[in-house]
């Protein structure tokens, strides 16, 4: 038989990694409409994760993560007038939770802040949410702008995206074994080589799926700051501002994030979903909405 180039076994070794995820896609973009962002239903996926005690294993490493940081001095206390302004936002917005799973009504939600330098934020699964102070600090953000910021995070734990990618996670290494060994099988190669391609090409189906939560967490967090009052023109100046001190990202098809020019070209075309809603939490039109106005990022 004639030698098979390296590259003719990435592609075909993508062709069969996708195709073994094709049905995760095709159900993914079920979707059902409803004022703001279409709400869709979440990731079959999820029941692949390995067990029914997600919510409370994420408990026990957001309790021992502010364990951990308030032996080190590190957890700011509930007396700070930072503490209080997020709690503050998220009374607003944690509302809303329910509209994209019914399970957050009854999750214990906390909120609390870490002294750090990072620019980062997140929420675990069950609704347990930790800020960094840098990420305030670096980028002297509004309430709008921590409410977005705030809303993306939650929206990972409301549509359950760490339990998706852990199913996914599985599926993805099972279904590249297989492709690796049809592939020796069929092309008669070194099942090591087959092996790497498929692990290359399943590698690369899991960043995309990534980069489709980071980007469906972005609209689902600015409808929940729209409807909880805070101006969803603040996702635009967010990204604009994490441009400004992320200089050296990696390329965004080796990130599991979107680009920043990305993740604003999707906001905008999305504005006339969510503005309707900020309008009619503040008793007014969309055209009697006042331009949004920002804080310049901090020296450094």
């Amino acid at each position: 038989m004639a030698p098979i180039s390296l590259k003719r076994c990435a592609v075909l070794a993508s062709l069969c990694a996708a195709t073994a995820l094709a049905p995760l896609s095709a159900h993914s973009q079920q979707q059902v409409m409803q004022d703001g962002i279409k709400v869709r239903p979440l990731s079959g996926t999820r029941i692949f994760a390995g067990g029914e005690n997600f919510n409370e294993k994420s408990k026990l490493q957001y309790a021992e993560l502010v364990r951990e940081a308030k032996e080190k001095n590190a957890l700011v206390p509930d007396s700070d007038p930072q503490v209080k302004r997020l709690r503050a936002i998220a009374q607003r917005i944690i509302p809303y939770a329910a509209r994209w799973n019914d399970a957050a009504s009854s999750w214990q939600w906390q909120i609390n802040l870490l002294n750090s330098d990072e620019v980062n934020a997140f929420c675990m699964p069950g609704g347990q949410i930790a800020f960094y102070s840098g990420i305030l600090n670096k980028l002297n953000l509004t309430d709008d702008e921590v409410a977005v910021v705030m809303g993306h995070e939650i929206s990972h734990a409301l549509r359950e995206h760490a339990q998706a990618q852990a199913g996914k996670g599985n599926l993805a290494a099972v279904g590249a074994k297989l492709a690796g060994a049809g592939l020796s099988a069929w092309l008669g190669v070194d099942p090591n080589l087959t092996s790497t391609a498929t692990n290359m090409a399943a590698k690369g189906v899991m960043l995309k799926f990534s980069r489709d939560d980071e980007r469906e967490a972005d609209l689902i967090g600015m409808d929940l700051a729209a409807r909880a009052g805070f101006d969803p023109r603040a996702g635009v100046v967010l990204w604009q501002k994490m441009a400004a001190v992320s200089k050296g990202a990696p390329p965004e098809f080796l990130s599991t994030h979107p680009s920043g020019s990305d993740r604003i070209s999707q906001m905008n075309s999305h504005m006339a979903q969510v503005l309707p809603l900020y309008a009619r939490s503040k008793g007014v039109s969309v055209d009697a909405l006042p331009p949004y106005r920002s804080n310049a990022i901090a020296a450094r």
